[in-house]
């Protein structure tokens, strides 16, 4: 996949082992760049703090985004790529196990452009993350690199 780089935010360690065990059985082979907090998510995103050094331009080719997460929660990370012109675009998936109505209607109005909620099942979990590459990261044509100037 063209190095095509994914960025989960995911604070349960159980929950990351299970994300990352389920692109290795659908071998989904991208860089998974994983932060466990909403502000390292936001640190990564805007290259900030530990993440300084890192290229602006290689934004993560989808953000999968948990929304109960410590220091910053997910909505406001979202709220926050939304508010920034050089990721506005990137395209952020909702990853949860959150079965509250108003965190999916939240999600949308801020601008995720999908939303899962983690099924309990390991099968159906690789079967959605599987869906999830295939759509994505193979299907989707992203926004251009550097919010459209070539």
């Amino acid at each position: 996949m063209q190095n095509k780089t994914i960025l989960l935010v995911e604070d349960n360690p159980d929950d990351e082992a299970l994300t990352l065990r389920a692109f290795q059985k659908n071998k989904i082979r991208n860089e998974v760049a994983v932060v466990r907090d909403g502000a390292e998510a936001l640190d990564y995103l805007f290259c900030r703090g530990a993440y300084a050094s890192r290229d602006p331009g290689a934004l993560p080719a989808i953000t999968l985004l948990d929304l109960k997460l410590p220091k910053v929660d997910g909505l406001e990370v979202l709220k926050q790529i939304r508010a920034n012109p050089s990721t506005r675009l990137l395209p952020v998936v909702v990853l949860t196990s959150s079965r509250e109505e108003q965190d999916l209607i939240n999600s949308y109005a801020l601008g995720a452009n999908s939303y899962i909620r983690k099924p309990v099942d390991f099968n159906q979990f690789i079967d959605a993350v599987r869906n999830l590459e295939l759509y994505w990261l193979v299907l989707n044509e992203g926004p251009p690199a550097h919010g459209g100037k070539s």
